[in-house]
């Protein structure tokens, strides 16, 4: 799909809206409605409001617009898996998975941030009322692991250890 200044648009797995500012060769730059910058990738982002009825009006397999999409890029992994008609919510916590590049961050940045993420996910959840998340957190030094379980105290969860089997020693689960 080609982007175009002006264009507003939708992330793809984050509540982030806004309006096509920059498009350059590295990240498309979107604002907000609260004049926050973001940038994306071409493959995080969907346009609304612009084509929508276009994109509805699938009435045949052969339709450009299908194909188009279709082309556009394989799907992403699902985070959610079904364990016996049970929603679970896998959050993987390690930093290559929720950034591109840690390069200008520190350790306490890091952790920070891994914090910060395990804790808009679990609100999520519990806004959402999915029974369980599992957050693979990695064996390490134990650092992230001790400050998850700090975090998950002051919340109305029970949580363990996740499946040894499927994790190792490397992740929690949380019961909401």
């Amino acid at each position: 799909m080609r982007f175009q200044i002006g264009n507003i648009v939708r992330v793809i797995d984050e509540a982030i809206e806004g309006e096509i500012i920059n498009i350059s060769a590295q990240a498309i730059t979107i604002r907000t409605i609260d004049d926050f910058d973001f940038e994306f990738q071409p493959h995080e982002i969907v346009v609304i409001k612009e084509n929508q009825k276009e994109l509805s009006r699938f009435s045949d397999i052969n339709n450009s617009l299908l194909q188009e999409k279709l082309k556009e890029g394989t799907r992403k992994k699902s985070v959610f898996k079904r364990d016996k008609n049970e929603v679970i919510l896998e959050v993987d916590l390690h930093m290559e998975q929720l950034v591109p590049s840690t390069r200008n961050l520190d350790t306490f940045d890091i952790l920070n941030y891994q914090i910060r993420h395990a804790k808009d996910k679990l609100e999520w959840a519990m806004a959402k009322r999915i029974s369980k998340i599992i957050f693979i957190h990695g064996v390490g030094d134990g650092i992230l692991k001790k400050e998850l379980l700090g975090l998950l105290k002051r919340y109305p969860v029970r949580f363990t250890d996740a499946s040894f089997k499927k994790y190792g020693y490397g992740a929690t689960e949380v019961s909401l």
